[in-house]
């Protein structure tokens, strides 16, 4: 019954202990210990490769993995006085402050208790707030080493920058460059890396050029610091200038250095340079990491060519999440949810970024009901959101016209402060709430803002548009002008359909106009279309013929589609055969087209025409896309299309719309059934019924 009772820490100790157990019972002790057939690995915390332990009560810490059995050790080193000494001191802080088990405020009470502490002590401490959330505590213990003139080391300046590069801002990292040349450690290498590496952090690639071209001596570090520095600022081609450079220089990459050049080939997206690198990986004999096949599985994702990156991911011994996650990512990024499904169902263990890359993926790829069941499995594995989570998580909601979990999110995560509101979440709320039909809710989300962005605007002057206010969506344009806050080709289209909407053709062209001559944003594809139905709606339709021909690139289905309505609308019928024409070289397949091409000749009368596109559709093998329509009751959504039967409750609901029809015709009220009537008289379908013709509005 001893044995499972026992932690092996714990024996380990009574072990150690002199002249308190019995020979025999040492013996008995030993046989309940683990063996182990190789010796254990260094602990990360362990900085000193070279430090050998032969004291048995330190050696045990160096496996120790909770604060409780460091406890415990440390109660027994006190007891026998060796925590009197500096160097079993020193490797209790060491624990303390550098351990992913460690806790820097036991450290902190540890340090205090030191009489005097040696350099190593307070590098440790300074190191261990430069790695917390607390740099500042860092940052003031190197202050209180020189008011106290305690003697550094090349150390001590590398963890202070470290904390300086967690600043906001950069006077302390200069203040610090100053004393470093001051005391003359300029031209240690180790603390001109820590330099470069403070300047890179902070964005300052010039100020960290200037060191490494001032620098006599340079090693893999140096210009791996400068590598990332560039890939991290979206500079790929210098980053890579720089790894030819180090190559030529007979200066060997390391596998951080290959993981940043990887990272600088992701975003290029040239396949080509980034198999000459994953060559050159092989050839050079750089070590393989998880961390660097990682990489390569990422890059090869970015670079689309997913067989490639599989193979990398199948050939891995070792997998950790990221590995996973990159796969899922990837797949969800190529289009291949199902691929990407699989291998999420399959991953071992998962974190937050593992679910977010799930979620975004079926948010971005116009499957928001998944993404909702997702991010609910997620919940119920006990996983909180982030603030990526429930971005994605609003974008569905917003697909879906899912306002009550839309509001839920905002009530629970936002409003009672469980996720940090940022301005892209905030962005996320206002969209949803605008595509949900709340447009109040939505503009006083936006009055309430602290801090808004460009997306921030686009999104409230879509929203104004959307809905009708396109008097209020250029009134919101010329304010988010007045505060110095510069349009893009997304708020032009938002602008431009305010404009359609609303029928403001005067103030459509002018923007129009003005997008190119005032703001430099050359007009796109989509803002040609939304100036083609602006001016259809109004039926200008040889205006809007001869700029649809005079577009400077290829018009797109939604440019000649929003002409074939105003051609419909306004009843100009060899103007849309036309349009319709051009849009069936395009897609042969939309239903739509043909409904509306049979439409527009249905109300002229055209009885021939209006059969001769349904021949065209069987002939073609098109069938019409029924009407479909969804509400959302309690959390739950219920689809219908046209003359549906399959609701379990469809006895009722028809029983309800006949009630409606009934109470709309006592009230004078006449459907236009034109266009159904022209239907049916060239159809060989039965008889539209009434339920139909609600259906069809």
């Amino acid at each position: 019954m001893l044995q499972p009772l026992i932690h092996p820490i714990s024996l380990s100790l009574l072990l150690s202990l002199p002249n308190v157990l019995s020979p025999k019972t040492k013996i008995h002790l030993h046989s309940l210990l683990p063996i182990s057939s190789s010796p254990a690995p260094k602990p990360s915390w362990n900085s000193n490769t070279n430090l050998i332990i032969t004291n048995p009560v330190l050696s045990i810490m160096e496996s120790c993995n909770s604060m409780s059995q460091l406890k415990q050790i440390q109660a027994h080193m006190t007891r026998t006085g060796l925590m009197a000494h500096r160097f079993p001191a020193s490797r209790v802080l060491a624990f303390c402050a550098l351990s992913e088990f460690g806790d820097l405020n036991h450290a902190r009470l540890v340090f205090a208790q030191i009489h005097v502490p040696n350099i190593y002590m307070w590098n440790t401490m300074i190191r261990g707030y430069a790695k917390s959330k607390h740099p500042k505590m860092g940052f003031s213990l190197f202050r209180r080493m020189l008011q106290d003139q305690i003697e550094m080391d090349r150390r001590t300046f590398v963890f202070a920058l470290k904390t300086c590069e967690q600043f906001r801002e950069i006077i302390e990292g200069e203040s610090l460059h100053c004393l470093i040349f001051k005391m003359g450690f300029y031209s240690d290498l180790l603390v001109r890396n820590g330099l470069m590496h403070f300047y890179v952090k902070h964005g300052l690639l010039v100020s960290a050029r200037h060191l490494f071209d001032g620098s006599s001596e340079r090693d893999a570090v140096s210009w791996t610091t400068m590598i990332d520095g560039y890939a991290q600022n979206n500079l790929p081609d210098e980053a890579l200038k720089f790894f030819y450079l180090m190559v030529s220089g007979n200066v060997k990459p390391n596998e951080v250095t290959m993981i940043t050049v990887l990272s600088a080939c992701s975003q290029l997206g040239i396949l080509s340079l980034g198999r000459s690198i994953h060559e050159y990986i092989n050839t050079n004999g750089v070590n393989q990491s998880v961390n660097l096949l990682n990489s390569l599985v990422d890059m090869y994702m970015k670079c689309g060519c997913l067989d490639i990156a599989r193979e990398v991911f199948g050939t891995m011994e070792v997998k950790d999440v990221f590995s996973w996650t990159s796969m899922i990512n990837g797949c969800a990024k190529c289009g291949d949810l199902s691929l990407a499904r699989r291998y999420f169902d399959e991953m071992p263990k998962r974190n937050v970024v593992s679910w977010n890359a799930m979620i975004a993926g079926y948010s971005q790829t116009n499957q928001p009901k998944e993404a909702i069941d997702i991010f609910h499995q997620m919940k119920a594995s006990g996983l909180g959101p982030t603030e990526s989570t429930l971005v994605s998580v609003l974008s569905a909601c917003a697909q879906l016209g899912c306002l009550d979990l839309g509001m839920w999110i905002n009530h629970y995560y936002i409003d009672q402060k469980r996720v940090k509101c940022s301005v892209i979440l905030m962005n996320a709320l206002v969209d949803m709430y605008a595509k949900c039909g709340s447009i109040n809710t939505a503009t006083s989300l936006f009055d309430e803002m602290l801090e808004r962005d460009l997306v921030s605007w686009n999104s409230m002057i879509a929203a104004y548009a959307v809905h009708g206010y396109g008097e209020k969506a250029l009134v919101l344009f010329e304010q988010m002008k007045s505060e110095g806050v510069m349009p893009d080709d997304i708020t032009f289209i938002g602008v431009l359909s305010a404009c359609s909407h609303s029928g403001l053709v005067i103030k459509g062209r002018e923007y129009f106009i003005n997008m190119r001559n005032v703001f430099g944003v050359e007009p796109k594809v989509e803002h040609y279309a939304c100036m083609i139905d602006l001016f259809g709606r109004l039926g200008l339709l040889e205006e809007a013929y001869e700029l649809i021909t005079s577009m400077p690139m290829e018009p797109d289905e939604a440019g000649w589609g929003a002409l074939l309505n105003a051609c419909r609308m306004h009843g100009n019928v060899e103007l849309g055969k036309l349009v319709a024409d051009k849009l069936l070289d395009l897609d042969p397949d939309d239903s739509g087209i043909y409904v509306l091409l049979s439409n527009m000749y249905a109300t002229r009368n055209r009885w021939e025409d209006v059969k001769m596109v349904r021949r065209m559709m069987r002939g073609r093998g098109v069938k019409k896309t029924p009407g479909c329509s969804s509400i959302e009751v309690d959390g739950r959504f219920h689809k219908f299309l046209v003359a549906d039967k399959s609701h379990p409750l469809s006895r009722e609901i028809y029983l309800i719309l006949d009630g409606m029809f009934l109470e709309l015709k006592l009230e004078g009220y006449v459907p236009n059934t034109s266009q159904l009537m022209g239907l049916k008289q060239v159809s060989d379908d039965p008889i539209l019924t009434r339920r139909q013709m609600i259906s069809h509005g």
